[in-house]
């Protein structure tokens, strides 16, 4: 059974987090969601968080994860946000079970196939996980992993999954391994010929790069009714870097 985190009460929005991400990482936007009457299911997938660990990884069984965790939560019928590798899974369980999905939100991540670009975020992960003297502490780890991603963002992002094994050592909430192992998953696209008939809204920022102008067409291929909405002041992780504005278009379109 995947770990999730449910705050409040009301019709049910389930949030997916991206690759090396976890449920946690939406924590503040959840409490917006259920004061506007949702209740909100923070949900870490398989070999991320505090969720089971599995050699095995595609989007294919993230897909049955959720399946499971919805009949375990009594979830018929809800409103469904992915973002990146989330937003993947969503688009895939919205294809495969469209009676359940209500609405569909997709952040930042388009139907198509993309190249594997984490090799270098991958790289500094493993470097640090080998490294004791590093994983005693925080700042430790964060000047360890500095060598290797400048980004300060970034960082934070990824050491968000440091947790303490014991008393002075750290260790990673995912399965950098099996991750690593399956990295070829993450970038798949959309089956062909799938669809969705209901409403979705994809979000992209507009300093991204993951949904062109000449993507549009894929999406609406596969999602008749999308629409596009480009978040201002946002990279990939828009729902960070700019909350105010993804927050007003994904309660308006909820």
């Amino acid at each position: 059974m995947l770990h999730s985190n449910i705050i409040g009460e009301g019709e049910p929005l389930v949030i997916l987090h991206g690759f090396l991400g976890m449920g946690d990482n939406w924590k503040t936007l959840s409490k917006q969601f259920a004061e506007d009457g949702f209740q909100v299911h923070l949900v870490d997938q398989r070999n991320h968080g505090r969720s089971f660990h599995s050699d095995e990884f595609s989007y294919e069984l993230m897909v049955e994860d959720l399946k499971s965790y919805c009949l375990e939560n009594e979830l018929e019928e809800f409103y469904l946000l992915g973002h990146s590798m989330g937003g993947k899974v969503a688009m895939l369980y919205a294809t495969t079970h469209p009676n359940m999905v209500k609405k569909l939100i997709i952040a930042d991540i388009g139907v198509k196939q993309y190249p594997q670009h984490h090799q270098t975020i991958l790289e500094g992960l493993t470097a640090l996980s080998n490294d004791a003297p590093a994983m005693t502490s925080r700042s430790g780890a964060d000047d360890f992993l500095s060598q290797y991603i400048t980004d300060d963002g970034t960082r934070m992002f990824l050491l968000k999954n440091l947790y303490w094994k014991e008393k002075g050592v750290l260790g990673f909430r995912m399965n950098l391994k099996a991750l690593i192992g399956n990295i070829e998953q993450i970038g798949k696209a959309l089956p062909d010929r799938v669809s969705y008939g209901g409403e979705v809204l994809f979000l992209r920022g507009d300093r991204s790069n993951y949904i062109l102008n000449e993507d549009e067409k894929g999406l609406y291929n596969a999602f008749a009714k999308a629409q596009l909405t480009t978040i201002s002041n946002a990279g990939h992780w828009l729902h960070a870097e700019n909350p105010k504005d993804f927050y007003k278009e994904v309660i308006n379109f909820l």
